[in-house]
């Protein structure tokens, strides 16, 4: 999965964002550039939070923002990364709800959304790997990851 963030250039580090809408709105930018999502996917995923709360952090330090499935403006179904180097709080004053690996989820097939959402599971049980991805840096670190804890 790893491997596949990079070939498809579904990745991205960045230092830090000024707030979780701006980490949201990051986080979608490799999905746009290459038309899995318009433009307009960010600003959905951003009302569904205000909407429903931080349903979107899964456990410390991850976040899996996404919409509704068969979202408008999803036209592939896809999984992009995003580590910060700093965290970003959605909600201030609670650790636990700050992110800084972002797996942003799109769907407009719910067989191949299952599958992703299986392998990104089993990926982020392992702490390891999700130790290994809060210090990677580079495309290469992802391979890496890959290659030494999910591979091996």
């Amino acid at each position: 999965m790893l491997k596949e963030f990079v070939k498809s250039n579904h990745y991205k580090f960045a230092e830090e964002a000024s707030d979780w809408e701006e980490a949201i709105r990051m986080s979608c930018e490799c999905l746009e550039a290459d038309g899995t999502v318009e433009a307009n996917y960010k600003a959905d995923i951003i009302e569904c939070v205000k909407k429903y709360g931080p349903y979107i952090v899964i456990m410390p330090n991850v976040a899996m923002p996404h919409s509704q499935e068969c979202a408008k403006g999803v036209h592939k179904t896809a999984i992009a990364f995003m580590k910060l180097k700093k965290p970003v709080s959605f909600e201030p004053g609670n650790a636990q709800m700050d992110a800084r690996l972002f797996f942003t989820l799109a769907s407009c097939n719910p067989d191949q959304h299952l599958a992703n959402m299986t392998r990104l599971s089993e990926l982020l049980m392992n702490e390891e790997v999700v130790a290994a991805l809060l210090e990677a840096e580079t495309p290469e670190d992802l391979i890496k990851i890959q290659e030494n804890y999910i591979e091996g």
